[in-house]
């Protein structure tokens, strides 16, 4: 099993190692909040469920208005609690429609690069960029690699970069990571 250093607790790793669907609610989750409170993010909900996992039709199928107060009990998921738990149901019913609940379908049956991202960009709340970089994540951290896998990824695909929550594989290179992004915004304020 991959070892995973994104949410900085060990039993939020493993779920996020082992369980395909918690690992793109992780990757959805991570805007506006710290990496490390997104990918734990997967876990709290597991946690509230009751389940050691995160199934994409119990997801789907929870009583809307329940799974926003269950994401919003404090310590909240994400800082904009109720839409996120919205957004997280709207991708697991997609991927219980679209793949039958198997979210590792969506990369296992990825002929190459290019149909990868194509079927990350097709997921509610993944843009151009978060699909590029869960190509990367998946190539780099979980061996998920079509050909032509890294030209899908762009610059997160680099094999040294220091982007993106791909490149996070301990304390070290999420520091890198971190000064990286900070230089990225200085830049772009110039």
């Amino acid at each position: 099993m991959t070892t995973l250093h994104l949410a900085g607790d060990t039993e939020a790793d493993q779920l996020l190692a082992r369980d395909p669907f918690a690992l793109l609610v992780g990757m959805l989750l991570d805007q506006q909040v710290p990496m490390e409170k997104a990918f734990a993010g997967p876990a709290v909900i597991a946690s509230r469920l009751g389940t050691d996992g995160l199934d994409p039709e119990l997801v789907a199928r929870y009583d809307a208005d329940e799974f926003a107060a269950l994401v919003s009990r404090t310590p909240a998921v994400h800082r904009f609690p109720a839409s996120m738990a919205a957004r997280i149901q709207k991708l697991a019913a997609f991927v219980l429609e679209e793949y039958d609940s198997d979210a590792s379908a969506i990369w296992t049956g990825a002929h190459n690069g290019t149909e990868l991202l194509r079927r990350l960009k097709a997921l509610p709340g993944f843009g151009a960029q978060k699909a590029a970089i869960m190509v990367a994540l998946l190539g780099k951290q979980f061996g998920v690699r079509p050909d032509g896998w890294r030209e899908a990824a762009g610059a997160y695909g680099e094999p040294d970069a220091t982007r993106s929550v791909a490149d996070v594989v301990d304390a070290e290179s999420l520091a890198r990571v971190r000064a990286t992004k900070r230089e990225a915004k200085r830049a772009a304020k110039a």
